[in-house]
């Protein structure tokens, strides 16, 4: 299975929202609390190009926020990244 890493901050209703289709899916990811975390925002920041949260990692490749990996499920595309089968 790919390891899949999401960038959240609590209350974050776009956080919630991705975090449960991945939960639903049935995948296993690591969640990075970037709030009181400057060194892991700007970490964040660097490999996703944008601040805002959340943002979804699949093997280190940047797959998008919460708008974006639901477009990637709506289009069939989600599965194969999170290494589901089809």
């Amino acid at each position: 299975m790919p390891k899949i890493e999401i960038y959240t901050t609590p209350f974050c209703p776009f956080c919630a929202r991705a975090k449960t289709l991945l939960s639903d899916k049935g995948v296993e990811f690591v969640e990075h609390d970037v709030m009181m975390n400057g060194s892991l925002r700007k970490k964040m920041t660097e490999m996703a190009g944008s601040r805002s949260v959340p943002q979804i990692f699949v093997d280190g490749e940047h797959i998008g926020d919460c708008d974006g990996i639901h477009r990637l499920d709506a289009e069939g595309r989600l599965d194969p990244l999170l290494g589901l089968a089809s």
